[in-house]
């Protein structure tokens, strides 16, 4: 939801800056100021669910992600291979699948909504390439954390 309304914004940012014309019939600054509150709407949403969701996973005792961006993209190839062995339960088949076909329709040129359409054409794209990294990063935080609690604890 950040994402989204962040792109909102500048939107209405780039509307209130570059446009003169009138838009669909109404006024271009008040489209570009409106789309600027909505995006600010939906960036603040955005940040709210997120931190009711941290709340509730740790009311729940889930594991928190753990690592920078730089450790979790190192940490990548660590479990991959883990998740291959067996030795990383964290982590199913499933989501390695889907992973793969976000990857294989990224670089495809078939696309669910064409890049000829204006802004909705990459809109499919960049939705996948949102989840794929998201998905990814948390994946590898949790994987980080995994190796931490593992190697804290006392020999058998």
């Amino acid at each position: 939801m950040v994402f989204f309304g962040g792109l909102l914004g500048l939107m209405g940012l780039a509307t209130l800056a570059f446009r003169d014309a009138d838009v669909i019939g109404l006024p271009a600054a008040g489209v570009g100021a409106g789309l600027l509150l909505v995006g600010a709407g939906v960036v603040g949403l955005g940040f709210l669910r997120r931190s009711r969701a941290r709340r509730r996973r740790a009311a729940r005792g889930e594991p928190e992600p753990i690592g920078d961006v730089f450790e979790r993209a190192r940490a990548l190839p660590r479990l991959l291979r883990a998740a291959r062995r067996g030795e990383y339960p964290g982590l199913p088949t499933s989501r390695m699948a889907l992973w793969g076909f976000a990857l294989l329709y990224l670089v495809s040129p078939i696309d669910v909504l064409p890049e000829l359409l204006p802004i909705i054409g990459v809109a499919d794209d960049a939705g996948v390439a949102v989840w794929l990294l998201t998905s990814v990063s948390t994946a590898t935080g949790l994987y980080l954390r995994h190796e931490r609690d593992r190697s804290q604890l006392p020999p058998r």
